[in-house]
């Protein structure tokens, strides 16, 4: 059995769980997540113990996968609408800095010619805490990551100087520049 799959999802007082068919909505102080599980797997919602049990319909190797996934989705899901996701950016680099013009629309000014504008998914907060700093936040860790990544993506850091978006803390490898003869 899985080993991640068999283990119960404790859900906290303040946090609703519905289940329907083959959709779990989960709803708590920052949000409501929705998702549709796959039909090989099974949920339950424990009222008396407040737990999400997963299990599965068979044990093959799919399914198997499918069973941990599960748990580990609803687990992300019940932590999104308790706790919410941060990911934290840094540019570095000469000039290189962010503004929000408008809500949930960040604009990078990363080296290119044109500024870079990206919109912000819906239940996903950009903000600054200075022109080279970034934080997203929101209850939805796939949704927060993708939205970091995609910013990332615009300048990612490069080996040389070390400019572009990084995570925070992120360790970039520099290379050492061409050496040249006396």
């Amino acid at each position: 059995m899985s080993r991640i799959g068999r283990l119960p999802v404790a859900i906290p007082a303040n946090v609703k769980v519905a289940i329907a068919d083959s959709a779990i909505q989960i709803e708590g102080p920052k949000g409501k997540l929705t998702f549709t599980h796959r039909p090989e797997v099974s949920v339950e919602f424990d009222e008396a113990a407040r737990q999400v049990k997963v299990t599965r319909s068979s044990d093959s190797g799919p399914v198997k996968a499918y069973h941990g996934l599960t748990r580990a989705l609803i687990l992300n899901m019940v932590k999104g609408v308790t706790e919410g996701y941060v990911r934290k950016l840094e540019i570095q680099g000469v000039g290189y800095q962010a503004q929000i013009k408008s809500p949930n629309t960040i604009t990078l000014q990363v080296g290119f010619a044109n500024q870079i504008t990206l919109k912000a998914p819906e239940g996903v907060t950009v903000t600054l805490s200075d022109p080279t700093h970034i934080t997203v936040s929101g209850s939805d860790k796939q949704a927060v990551g993708q939205f970091a990544a995609e910013i990332r993506a615009v300048r990612p850091p490069e080996p040389y100087k070390g400019k572009g978006i990084r995570y925070e803390g992120e360790v970039v490898r520099r290379k050492a520049g061409k050496a040249f003869s006396k």
